[in-house]
């Protein structure tokens, strides 16, 4: 069976590892190809062949054929004198419109900016990725600090505080559905280690409106963090206020909460005004026009 992978731990070393699950057989070659591309950009770094071959499902003859197509049609680059291969430019092109598309940073852009301007912490904003985190946009603190969480990169849900904040206002079943595709691996002490410890604290999050990070995923970050709700009260993705315990406390970072909120409600609002603009009016054939093909297409 092929194995998609699915992204949300490290091994503390910076290396991702990965809590696999299942590519429905109905995605073909597309969804196979896809698996590849995820397990290339897991790496963080220009990988050889032969490590992801020692970590992939897939046979050898299978696996060298997908990354020689993906390399051709610029979704991979190889390095001939590394002989590695890493994300395409096109790759790149296609993430960046997917951030200005389907992504709430555009719209979410001025509120992290003044938050980041008024608290002098680091904000993220981050979206649900199917069972993940996926941090979407980020704003430094003033004096800037080393941690896991940039723009594009996904992390635990369960042991985060946006991961927590989106997680608590997801409906059952869906809540179990996702709980289950967990890694609920201990970062920390104070990382939940199972569904039932995390429930409890996801039923105060749903009555108070705010989470926390308790250094639930690296030691010595925390943060206070809001779920940006649609007018249906779901999630559409969180914002947090991110310190370090060397220069603030969950104390301070509480007293955060309402304002934090007042923007996750601006965003929610924005969110659901906001149309992508259009250059120009769709083109409409007249009676009789057949479209273009190309001859080598």
């Amino acid at each position: 069976m092929l194995v998609n992978s699915r992204f949300d731990a490290t091994d503390g070393t910076g290396r991702i590892f990965a809590h696999m699950t299942a590519v429905d057989k109905s995605d073909g070659t597309v969804g196979k190809a896809l698996a590849v591309l995820d397990q290339i950009a897991s790496y963080g770094r220009p990988v050889r062949f032969a490590e992801l071959l020692g970590d992939s499902p897939l046979p050898k003859a299978t696996l060298y054929r997908f990354v020689q197509t993906l390399t051709n049609q610029g979704m991979l680059q190889y390095d001939v004198e590394r002989q590695t291969y890493a994300p395409g430019l096109r790759l790149v092109r296609l993430a960046h419109s997917a951030w200005a598309q389907a992504s709430l940073a555009p719209v979410a852009r001025p509120h992290i900016d003044a938050l980041s301007h008024e608290t002098g912490e680091t904000v993220h904003l981050a979206q649900l990725d199917h069972a993940q985190v996926l941090y979407v946009d980020k704003r430094n603190a003033r004096d800037p600090v080393e941690m896991f969480s940039q723009a594009g990169k996904v992390g635990p849900a369960y042991c985060t505080g946006v991961g927590k904040a989106m997680l608590a206002h997801l409906p059952e079943p869906e809540l179990t559905t996702v709980l289950a595709q967990q890694s609920w691996h201990q970062f920390t002490p104070a990382t939940h280690g199972s569904p039932e410890s995390l429930r409890a604290e996801l039923a105060e999050i749903r009555a108070t409106g705010i989470s926390f990070d308790r250094e639930e995923h690296e030691i010595g970050i925390i943060c206070v963090s809001a779920p940006i709700l649609n007018s249906q009260n779901r999630p559409l993705g969180a914002l947090s206020v991110t310190g370090t315990t060397r220069r603030t406390n969950l104390d301070a970072l509480a007293q955060l909460g309402p304002r934090l909120q007042q923007a996750a409600r601006a965003i929610a609002r924005d969110a659901e005004s906001w149309v992508f603009p259009q250059s120009a009016a769709p083109h409409t054939m007249s009676q009789g026009e057949r479209p273009y093909v190309r001859s080598d297409a």
